[in-house]
């Protein structure tokens, strides 16, 4: 590994020299395998040689996190810059905890004998209803979250009663979500307490007595971008760098066809016909598969990030991590893309991820005359009303209503 990574030799004798050599170069592989470059592999190489000589470390000797922070503050000539600092440690610890010699207390979950609970909770979701892997993930991390809450007030869930749910969504409140948040929260909460009560684990008449926070859909107008604001947002991918050529494709595929993240994280190089020029959609909210025409412009994009950009793994997943570990992008990393990249524009007040671009595009084809039906069915929508947001915000037409001639009636 060593001789890969470095050629002169004093230095391939230094590394080998060290303590724990195989501890070393066991985490090391391991990186290469996830997708790390030679340049990272010499970094990380670097980062455990100093780790040991600041630590003075001997085989099978165990390290707290405190005694690692402690090290990256201690610099020969000069104060650790807080970068350097930040990537000493998290360099160490995952090294360390890879190895196992990381001493770091045991995490007691309070209260979690529901583990169980929660596993059949996410099977009956998953076999029973139907709902999307994403859809049962985060019904059952909001189910998590009230758990440990119950643990650490000390409540069984056989005990528990409505004033103690109505607390915990308070606490939920008091994060500082918004009130669409708070009514998602209550009622993954309410499906939970249903299905709790089908098993006898809880009193009867607790998911009753959940009332979510009221919301009225389409209250407020939607904060998707202009025509103007998106296409300043494509310009900032306009590079050669591997990021620039990635986030292109992806902001491409999300302006033309309006996708979710999720849906732009679960696109897979099979759904790509090159030959037919389409370009196949999984939609898992409605539960079905759409089939678009590839525009030239996307496949271009797609293309070069193919070619140019992409790091050769098996994965069959279209869009991957650029750095170690290389995996499938998340949801997550898909609306962060647009996230940062609006952040570098300084565009404020408006919907900060993916989502703005569904928005834009609802809005577009709605600017173009498409009616309601046209827009939903090319969206993915399930029913007209989540289309009809949209038409709050077409100004023109709202003018066209005030200047009606109301005969004197005003």
């Amino acid at each position: 590994m060593f001789e890969a990574l470095f050629i002169d030799r004093d230095t391939i004798a230094r590394y080998r020299r060290a303590p724990l050599l195989e501890e070393r170069l066991s985490y090391l592989r391991h990186c290469a395998r996830e997708g790390a470059r030679p340049l990272t592999l010499r970094t990380v190489a670097a980062a455990q040689i100093a780790l040991i000589h600041r630590l003075d470390l001997r085989e099978g000797e165990r390290v707290s996190l405190p005694r690692i922070e402690a090290a990256a503050n201690r610099r020969s000539s000069r104060p650790a810059q807080p970068t350097a600092r930040r990537n000493f440690v998290s360099r160490a610890v995952r090294w360390l905890r890879f190895a196992g010699l990381l001493d770091e207390p045991c995490r007691v979950r309070p209260r979690r004998a529901q583990v169980a609970e929660v596993a059949a909770f996410r099977e009956w979701m998953r076999n029973e209803r139907g709902w999307s892997e994403s859809t049962i993930r985060n019904c059952c991390n909001t189910v998590d979250h009230f758990l440990d809450w119950l643990g650490e007030w000390d409540i069984a869930l056989d005990a528990v009663v409505v004033a103690d749910i109505d607390r915990a969504v308070v606490s939920w409140h008091a994060r500082g979500c918004s009130r669409s948040t708070i009514r998602i929260y209550g009622h993954r909460l309410r499906t939970f307490f249903r299905f709790a009560e089908r098993r006898g684990w809880c009193s009867q008449g607790l998911a009753d007595g959940i009332m979510p926070v009221r919301f009225h859909p389409g209250e407020t107008l939607p904060k998707g971008l202009n025509r103007d604001e998106v296409l300043r947002l494509l310009a900032t991918s306009e590079g050669n760098r591997p990021a620039d050529l990635r986030d292109r494709a992806i902001l491409m595929v999300l302006i033309a066809y309006g996708l979710r993240a999720g849906e732009v994280a679960g696109l897979r190089l099979d759904d790509l016909d090159w030959a037919n020029e389409t370009l196949r959609v999984r939609r898992p909210k409605p539960g079905c598969t759409q089939h678009y025409p590839l525009s030239r412009g996307v496949g271009q994009a797609v293309v070069r990030y193919l070619t140019e950009a992409r790091p050769p793994r098996p994965e069959r997943a279209l869009f991957l991590t650029l750095i170690a570990p290389i995996r499938p992008v998340s949801r997550q990393a898909v609306s962060r893309v647009v996230r940062r990249r609006l952040d570098r524009l300084g565009i404020t007040g408006k919907r900060r991820g993916a989502h703005a671009l569904r928005h834009a595009a609802a809005q577009h084809l709605l600017d173009h005359g498409l009616s309601f039906k046209e827009v939903g069915d090319y969206l993915g929508h399930r029913c007209t009303s989540s289309t009809a947001v949209y038409a709050k915000v077409q100004i023109s037409t709202l003018r066209e209503v005030a200047d009606i001639d109301l005969e004197g009636l005003a």
